[in-house]
């Protein structure tokens, strides 16, 4: 076998192994990802939060209900719970909305968010 042979034979063989290299990377790469969205999603659902805690805020201060407020000022697919406390001139809400999680079984707990707006009279 002449010297080309040699080096191409083992091209050949570095080509596969590189192939059986990537192939046991991916699953870490999928991991990144995965952890990628996962705080998207966290950082998604906070902004989310404060903004059904000034919506709230907004409608209970014109006496309507918070919990419509808040509803309405979310993605339909987040869950959101509001609540309502007047003291004085001003009502204080509280929306809360449970973060997602794209890994089953891991809870990553709520996203809390108060915003307070004076009474309207």
């Amino acid at each position: 076998m002449s010297y080309d042979g040699k080096v191409r034979d083992r091209r050949r063989a570095d080509l596969g192994q590189v192939a059986i290299e990537y192939l046991g990377f991916i699953p870490i790469l999928i991991l990144v990802a995965m952890a990628g969205v996962q705080i998207g999603l966290i950082a998604y659902t906070a902004q989310q939060a404060g903004t059904a805690a000034r919506a709230g805020a907004r409608a209970a201060s014109l006496e309507n209900s918070a919990q419509d407020g808040c509803t309405t000022a979310v993605s339909d697919w987040l869950s959101v719970a509001c609540s309502a406390e007047q003291g004085g001139d001003e009502v204080t809400v509280t929306a809360t909305v449970d973060i997602p999680s794209i890994v089953p079984g891991w809870d990553f707990g709520d996203a809390n968010k108060t915003a307070t707006m004076p009474l309207d009279h």
